[in-house]
């Protein structure tokens, strides 16, 4: 069988203020740089009140990084969809772009973008909500809103701190990892930070980035994953 491999990465930046608490978007980005990733899906990407303003700036990520930015918002301004962005290194792959409302208690989104990669892929991007049974219900949003893709990759932080329990709307469709821990940045007790790959789709290696850098830049430290999509070919 003919495969397309693609390295995916989840990073929560929180809007790029380090543990030291000052804001430094060019800290953040060289984090995103050192996980070599094709496709980069942030959360916290952009302020809360008012405009929503990125918490990196538009210019210094073409003028940083070879990522496109997958155009998610809805007033020119802000990087992604409730905080949600995705950055992808070959924008000719991008085929479409939707924003998805979240039921629950916060005002939550999620981004899905259609990928011509392989035999094609739909990318989801998530930060679910604090309470399980929002999360509960999240995650049937994004079952519901990811049908007619054959192939579907959730990615993020998904704010569950049990192996076992929450997860539950995934089951049969998905199979989710959590590559290690990841929060708290400075001594990591729970892997928040997880990806659910949809059936055909699989797990070649991953991992958490743990370089002084990404452990000073943000509260949660990234995760990678190597993944491989079946290539248009194999569907014949």
């Amino acid at each position: 069988m003919t495969e397309t491999v693609i390295r995916i990465a989840s990073y929560n930046i929180r809007k790029a203020r380090g543990l030291d608490q000052k804001r430094c978007p060019e800290r953040t980005l060289r984090v995103i740089n050192q996980l070599d990733a094709d496709i980069v899906v942030l959360q916290e990407a952009d302020r809360r009140m008012g405009m929503r303003k990125p918490a990196i700036p538009r210019a210094l990520i073409a003028a940083e990084t070879d990522f496109t930015i997958a155009e998610a918002s809805t007033n020119g301004v802000s990087l992604g969809w409730h905080g949600n962005a995705v950055l992808v290194r070959d924008a000719t792959k991008v085929l479409n772009v939707a924003r998805l409302s979240f039921p629950g208690l916060e005002p939550r989104g999620a981004v899905r973008v259609d990928l011509d990669v392989g035999s094609g892929v739909s990318m989801i991007a998530a930060h679910l909500g604090l309470r399980r049974r929002d999360r509960r219900a999240q995650l049937g949003t994004l079952c519901d809103a990811s049908r007619d893709s054959a192939h579907t990759v959730i990615a993020g932080d998904f704010n569950e701190w049990s192996h076992r329990r929450g997860l539950e709307p995934l089951q049969g469709r998905f199979d989710t990892y959590a590559p290690g821990r990841t929060f708290h940045a400075r001594r990591p007790l729970a892997a928040l930070d997880r990806i659910a790959l949809s059936k055909g789709i699989e797990l070649r290696d991953a991992g958490v980035e743990q370089g002084d850098l990404a452990r000073r830049a943000s509260d949660h430290l990234p995760i990678w994953s190597d993944i491989a999509v079946p290539s248009a070919a194999a569907t014949c």
